[in-house]
């Protein structure tokens, strides 16, 4: 295929109906690119960046965040850019063994600049994998994501939105889907429990370049003055959990987004939901009461007011892969103080708070879009080697 399709800058006076049309058609036009056989190109002139003032990048399987690919061509051209696209070389077949040198992520040179964070195989690689976990399209995913591990949250999804898109067969990590136009919805996926599987499914879903993520789960309290049914945010983590220490080692920092909090919090207050901002520590050890002594210390040193085995995972990939993130724990249970998750007082508990808690993260996010229908600002997650997309102005 020798189409080659170039975008000028926006022009003064052009109509928003002229530039969404300019843009559908590129779009469009990856698309039958991609189906060709090829990767489609990009190239992206930058008359403001002088040391950047050229970059090329290929993508694949445009159509699964379309929305995204919308958003950021129209920001580009309205700072000026020219954009050309193009077929590139020939797709990457799965199950060639080469594969997995165009995926490694150790071998990218993060001295140069990116117009995409992912390779166009590690894109299609984890569209594949996604798809297969969760059980449903990668397009079908929205730009606003919670994750649980828990299948009530999953029920108090799917009461408050009966039309959601579902699984069609039983799958590993569930994802269901409120859909709004431009994949402005909500999307719920149940990674299941423990910190590997929250890598795995964190992995693949930030291709999709997500605005948002929110881990929707419970928490040991440590605080003698947190009660079974309180919320906590994270304002910080104690990395216990080690899946990623390889990847962002320990001493990276890592916090969640405060701009999320807040609207956490503005969420949590209509609600009047008693809730506390602090330390959560992740650990690996489902029963980590059975080894105490270590797991106090670091509880001590890291001032934590909560422990689960997710929250610090996903935070990590989150600041790994430049998706604002944050964490809305409910405590269910406080082991050091003799109330430990027995099944009677679990399911109460479960009865009484699923519906509040989804509710809560939903609200939030809904602040989230009516303030930044074009995506919350990142720059604190961007760094030298930061793509093209998103905004980045260097």
């Amino acid at each position: 295929m020798n189409t080659s399709i170039e975008l000028h800058p926006i022009s003064d006076g052009e109509t928003q109906e002229s530039i969404d049309r300019r843009i559908d058609e590129a779009c469009e036009g990856m698309h039958q690119i991609y189906k060709s056989g090829k990767y489609p190109e990009l190239t992206v002139e930058r008359t403001w960046s002088p040391h950047n003032p050229v970059l090329v990048g290929e993508v694949s399987r445009p159509n699964a965040y379309r929305w995204y690919l919308k958003r950021e061509l129209k920001r580009l051209l309205r700072k000026g850019a020219k954009i050309k696209i193009q077929a590139s070389r020939d797709l990457v077949d799965l199950n060639d063994p080469k594969l997995l040198e165009f995926v490694d992520e150790r071998r990218a040179d993060f001295t140069k600049k990116k117009l995409f964070l992912f390779s166009p195989e590690r894109f299609e690689l984890s569209i594949q994998r996604l798809e297969h976990y969760t059980g449903t399209s990668a397009h079908q995913f929205q730009k606003y994501i919670l994750l649980t591990n828990y299948s009530m949250h999953m029920e108090a999804f799917v009461d408050r939105f009966p039309n959601c898109v579902q699984p069609l067969r039983q799958v590993q990590m569930p994802a269901y889907h409120h859909e709004i136009d431009e994949n402005q919805g909500v999307s719920i996926i149940n990674i299941g429990v423990g910190p590997s599987n929250a890598k795995n499914l964190t992995d693949h879903v930030s291709v999709l370049r997500p605005d948002a993520m929110v881990m929707v789960g419970h928490c040991g309290g440590i605080r003698n003055h947190q009660e079974i049914g309180d919320f906590v945010l994270a304002s910080g983590y104690m990395r216990a959990d080690h899946v990623m220490d390889e990847a962002l080692p320990l001493n990276v920092p890592v916090a969640p987004s405060s701009m999320l909090n807040d609207y956490l919090e503005q969420a949590l207050s209509e609600h009047q939901i008693k809730f506390r901002l602090g330390t959560v520590y992740t650990t690996q050890d489902r029963n980590w009461e059975l080894n105490l002594k270590r797991t106090l210390v670091d509880l001590k040193q890291s001032r934590s007011l909560a422990i689960d085995m997710e929250s610090a995972t996903v935070a990590a990939n989150g600041f790994r892969y430049r998706v604002p993130n944050a964490t809305l724990l409910c405590v269910s249970d406080k082991p050091l103080h003799g109330q430990p998750k027995l099944p009677s007082e679990a399911m109460e508990f479960y009865r009484e708070t699923q519906k509040k808690h989804v509710d809560i993260a939903i609200r939030a996010l809904d602040l989230v879009r009516k303030d930044w229908p074009e995506g919350m600002p990142n720059s604190s997650l961007r760094s030298i080697d930061e793509p093209l997309m998103e905004g980045s102005e260097d």
